[in-house]
């Protein structure tokens, strides 16, 4: 999914890593941190942690070259919409854990209106985009 990403989205090199978003209550199953709920930065992408030797299989995506990921623990009370998509996304495939990136192409500022996501979306190789409850394909 990283070469995916890279390639059809973000136009960048390969090595760079991505962020993964799990939910709290998971967190420690999945990455090597204590008492995740209490860790506030864990929520805005500001560790780098490892991911636990046994779950790297699971997570080939988001586990770095070094074994880590820069985290982001996702709450149910502060996004209670993010934290349902990871939990859904968990009960189907077993894993609460999704790949999370910037949204704007290389070289570009990041998406901050509807018609810079538009746009990017048109400008890249993504499949679809959804805005608030809108789903637009390509």
């Amino acid at each position: 999914m990283k070469d995916i990403v890279n390639i059809k989205i973000k136009f960048r090199e390969p090595f760079r890593p991505f962020a993964p978003s799990v939910i709290q209550e998971e967190c420690e199953k999945y990455f090597d941190i204590s008492d995740a709920q209490k860790h506030y930065p864990a929520r805005f992408m500001l560790y780098v942690t490892p991911v636990k030797k046994e779950q790297q299989s699971h997570l080939p995506a988001i586990t770095h070259a070094d074994g880590t990921g820069r985290l982001q623990t996702v709450f149910k009370e502060t996004n209670p919409r993010y934290h349902r998509l990871i939990q859904k996304f968990g009960e189907v495939t077993g894993v609460p854990v999704l790949l999370n990136t910037s949204f704007n192409l290389k070289g570009e500022a990041i998406v901050n209106t509807p018609q810079n996501a538009y746009n990017t979306f048109m400008n890249s190789g993504m499949d679809a985009l959804i805005l608030q409850n809108t789903l637009i394909t390509k």
